[in-house]
């Protein structure tokens, strides 16, 4: 046998695995979640856990599909919270990271400010921002912003920052415009750690949505939360529960595929390849 008989061999081989693990192998994430879920209905249904302190999975999903109809204007109503915040962080967020990298006087004096809005507890503020813009949308979206800007603003200061001076000398020399230089050097260098900080805003975005809904609103999950506690329906609570996290899991994954499409030549990229 030939070494290229090998060689082809041990690429169609390669191929073949690949094909198959990204065709049938099942992820672990899913497999310890399907695992989990048996373990609580085991745990609830035989090992005479109460309902009022942990509902079994199964009340939790035919609360869900027998009140579908209900629980969709409240998703609905969170979405759109959360979409809002997430925007109007990341809006927010870029600018003032840019500003930060590139000017040492608001460097040094916005940006331990910034640092240290992050100490007051967003909960604590939340009945303040109500009392500023009153009910409505507006003070909700505030509290969103509130808690998801920070990563944005922290993580694009960390990839603006990170540009291999190198880099920056070789495109002066080649006649370079500052513009230019952040656009085409700069802000490539910079993007896996800004995409890294919008996923981590997307998440902290639904947890500023509910808290914004505890304060004061008529609608949204967050709202059905506190209605359901005060009815003691422990099944409804979780049944919300599940919703916000399937909400917030759909919210990064759109923002990991955006990253997917942007930055294919990065190496956590490649290596999941």
């Amino acid at each position: 046998m030939t070494v290229e008989a090998v060689d082809s061999g041990m690429v169609g081989s390669n191929a073949f695995r690949r094909y198959w693990r990204e065709r049938f192998e099942l992820p672990y994430a899913f497999i310890a979640l399907v695992v989990l879920i048996l373990l609580w209905q085991f745990a609830c249904s035989f090992m005479g856990v109460p309902a009022y302190l942990l509902p079994a999975p199964y009340d939790i999903g035919k609360d869900l599909a027998l009140h579908m109809g209900y629980f969709m204007p409240h998703v609905l109503a969170t979405s759109v919270v959360i979409l809002l915040g997430f925007a109007a962080s990341v809006a927010v967020g870029l600018p003032l990271a840019i500003l930060l990298s590139y000017s040492p006087f608001f460097n040094k004096s916005l940006y331990p400010l910034i640092v240290g809005s992050q100490v007051v507890p967003k909960v604590a503020i939340a009945p303040v921002m109500l009392a500023w813009f009153g009910f409505g949308l507006t003070p909700k979206v505030a509290i969103v912003i509130a808690i998801a800007f920070f990563p944005v603003v922290i993580n694009s200061v960390v990839g603006l920052r990170a540009t291999p001076p190198q880099m920056v000398y070789l495109a002066h020399s080649m006649g370079a415009n500052l513009w230019q230089i952040f656009w085409r050097f700069c802000l490539p260098q910079a993007l896996p750690s800004v995409l890294a900080g919008m996923k981590m805003a997307a998440v902290l975005a639904v947890i500023g949505a509910v808290v914004a809904e505890f304060v004061g609103a008529d609608a949204g999950l967050g709202y059905v939360i506190l209605a359901a506690s005060s009815n003691f329906d422990i099944t409804r609570q979780f049944a919300a529960i599940v919703l916000l996290s399937a909400l917030g899991m759909a919210f990064y994954w759109v923002i990991e595929l955006i990253e997917r499409r942007l930055i294919p030549w990065h190496v956590s990229q490649r290596t999941e390849r």
